[in-house]
């Protein structure tokens, strides 16, 4: 855990909430007030230690208003989880995280979930694939409606990738008992596990077992940079890697999975909405390509003697570029793995990671082919061998209609409800005949997994920068708190009467 405080910003790097490079510490973007540090006033005026009916696990209890109480907001227990997860995982340099499946920092997550889900008298299990669920009603009941995402995260990545997600789940369910809703389906929130594939290389393994889309061979071969197994790491932090695979059962009994997620890119930013739902998630995959060429020394081996797959890896990645230009696609070489590794050494194997992404198969195809002509046409004329494997693929997603258009009705209803509210910043739908905005992305996610097997949907909160998987990472407090609102009005809408 860092030695700061909750919210605190070590030096030069941005806190939880984003803070601008001529900012002060917490403050955001626009420059409204930003996350608070503990024992520090809040938001509304109140300290943490002072908030109405709240527990020290942050299971919000709403106390009623009174002389000089503020009326509690959606997002008061939202802000309280939000300062309790914000120091786990975090690096004191970088000030990114660094939550790695199966690491401490993914269990001091997992416990802090766990916190959670008992803090609030929702039962908690942990499934075959290391899964956490915390269910209001009946798990075997079936037609259940689950919420959730992940709170791994990549190398030094945000804080709102996945976790915004998380929180705004259990604050939405606190929201729920605030209104006295009466729930007539059971409600899950649920943290799946790797999502982001930082440490074993592959995305979304705990989705991706849950749906059958990994085998129970394949995820056995996976390894880290140190050569530890997926079941070496499983074992090491006490869950069962003999239980890994396919779970349909728990699968069938999901009527809907809505995943609350920050935008990854700007398309609100630039509509001007705190919330919105997706469409489709793009096609995308990683390619791993080894060029493998004759190690030597760097001080006496003369250029026109040498095999260097460095020089063919370079004008590799120059050619995925040009190939996104030509194609309008997206293409990233952003991991690469040298051996000898030595600074006075020719290299004998360059290995670089290719991550493509498109609008469409046929364009994401025209992509990748491109590169890889490139590439084995340069290591050709330098005397390179060249392997191109594709390590993951995943196929465009198409949310369920159906769903997505009833939840655009749901949050309309509730838009219009809010009539007196009309012109509030945070609102969704709050221009009135207004649509909420329906968006497709790049980015995979675990309801991109799940949308085979169980009917899928998601709900995206602003990025005002739309900068992800960086420090930087950013959301208002404000569109947190829509977004929790909102993600609580879709709830309601499906699994209360």
């Amino acid at each position: 855990m860092p030695t700061g405080t909750a919210g605190e910003t070590p030096s030069g790097a941005s806190g939880p909430w984003g803070q601008t490079p001529s900012g002060t510490a917490g403050e955001t973007p626009s420059g409204t007030a930003g996350l608070t540090p503990p024992g520090a006033s809040g938001p509304w005026g109140q300290t943490p230690s002072d908030t109405a009916g709240q527990d020290p696990a942050g299971a919000a209890r709403p106390g009623p208003a009174g002389p000089g109480r503020q009326p509690w907001r959606a997002g008061d227990s939202f802000l309280s989880m939000w300062r309790e997860l914000a120091p786990i995982g975090r690096h004191p340099g970088s000030g990114g995280y660094r939550r790695h499946a199966w690491t401490a920092a993914d269990l001091d997550c997992r416990a802090w979930f766990r916190a959670q889900a008992e803090a609030r008298g929702l039962a908690y299990e942990t499934d075959r694939n290391g899964n956490q669920w915390a269910w209001l009603g009946d798990p075997l009941a079936g037609d259940a409606v689950v919420t959730g995402s992940h709170l791994d995260s990549v190398p030094d990545g945000g804080a709102f990738d996945g976790p915004l997600g998380v929180v705004s789940s259990f604050a939405a369910l606190d929201e729920l008992r605030r209104r006295g809703a009466e729930f007539t389906r059971p409600l899950a929130v649920t943290n799946f596990g790797d999502e982001e594939g930082a440490r074993f290389g592959l995305a979304c393994v705990g989705s991706r077992l849950a749906a059958g889309q990994l085998t129970v061979a394949d995820a056995h071969r996976l390894r880290d940079g140190d050569g530890t197994t997926l079941p070496v790491a499983m074992e090491a932090a006490g869950y069962d890697p003999a239980a890994i695979g396919p779970d349909p059962e728990r699968l069938a009994r999901i009527g809907a999975f809505v995943e609350l997620h920050v935008e990854q890119g700007r398309a609100l930013d630039l509509t001007g909405d705190p919330v919105g739902i997706a469409s489709a998630i793009w096609p995308h995959g990683r390619w791993r390509f080894d060029f493998r060429g004759e190690a030597n020394h760097a001080g006496t081996t003369r250029l026109v003697d040498r095999r260097d797959p460095m020089l063919t890896y370079a004008e590799t990645v120059l050619a995925a570029r040009r190939e996104a230009e030509l194609t309008g696609a997206l293409a990233t070489f952003g991991k690469i793995a040298v051996e000898p590794n030595g600074v006075n050494a020719i290299p004998s194997l360059v290995r670089g990671w290719l991550d493509s992404r498109a609008a469409d198969q046929a364009t994401l195809d025209a992509l990748v082919t491109g590169v890889e002509r490139a590439a084995r046409e340069y290591a050709e004329r330098a005397g390179i061998d060249l392997d191109v494997v594709r390590e993951s693929f995943t196929p465009v997603v198409e949310f369920e209609h159906a769903l997505r258009d009833e939840i655009a009705k749901i949050l309309e209803r509730a838009g219009d409800r809010r009539g007196a509210d009309v012109g509030r910043p945070g609102q969704p739908g709050r221009d009135t005949g207004r649509p909420v905005p329906v968006l497709g992305t790049g980015a995979g996610h675990d309801a991109g997994i799940l949308s085979a097997s169980v009917p899928t949907a998601m709900l995206f909160v602003r990025n005002p920068t739309g900068i992800s998987h960086s420090p930087a990472e950013h959301a208002a407090e404000d569109d947190c708190t829509a977004g929790v609102e909102a993600l609580a009005d879709v709830l309601e809408g499906l699994a209360c009467s």
